[in-house]
């Protein structure tokens, strides 16, 4: 009876299927490695090619990506997986522009300023932003050193201690042609608990 009153009614049960989410898998970083190391080539860039790598940094939480220019490294944040290939690729990009912009020039350089945005022309990522918006969660970092340029007096936060010579990068490009100058080397601002202020610095080669 009880099949039967099932088979007359209108009601019938409703079956739903639910896609399995696409498990998009990291590409080696010998892959991307090799991926970079071609579009150095193309751009004649063979010096900064023979000594480039690439690798997976799993201790990044907000930052996606990094580059070094003492080792010509480029690291990259796991988390970009959740973002697709296409994101790994404009990030891989981003930082090369960074070691390019760095090689080519012979002086000292802003960040993201109009050398690395040559460079990302070059690897045809033209009109890159200088931070991403993709949704990494993070710890927060209080910056509890601070530091001053006693010839500008501009305040620099640093969330750790500064190990080596550094200097006012403003100060040094304008009474030094960009080369650290020993005048403008930062001082620690005793009992500072302020983070708010930040700025560019020069570090001696």
């Amino acid at each position: 009876m009880r099949n039967a009153a099932r088979e007359k009614s209108p009601f019938r049960q409703l079956e739903f299927h639910f896609d399995a989410p696409e498990i998009f898998q990291l590409p080696s970083a010998y892959v991307l490695q090799e991926r970079a190391i071609d579009l150095l080539r193309g751009l004649k860039a063979e010096s900064l090619a023979a000594r480039l790598r690439v690798d997976w940094n799993d201790r990044m939480r907000t930052t996606v990506g990094r580059a070094d220019f003492e080792r010509s490294l480029i690291l990259l944040n796991p988390a970009l997986q959740k973002f697709g290939p296409a994101e790994i690729d404009r990030t891989l990009r981003h930082e090369l522009a960074h070691l390019l912009a760095h090689s080519r020039s012979r002086r000292r350089i802003l960040p993201h300023g109009r050398e690395w945005r040559r460079a990302c022309c070059d690897l045809e990522i033209p009109g890159e932003r200088a931070g991403h918006t993709l949704p990494l969660v993070g710890r927060a970092l209080r910056r509890r050193f601070l530091y001053r340029c006693k010839s500008c007096q501009r305040h620099f936060s640093r969330v750790r201690r500064i190990r080596r010579a550094t200097a006012c990068l403003a100060c040094c490009r304008t009474f030094s042609r960009g080369k650290y100058d020993e005048r403008f080397r930062l001082h620690l601002v005793k009992g500072s608990r302020s983070g708010r202020v930040s700025a560019f610095v020069a570090i001696p080669p």
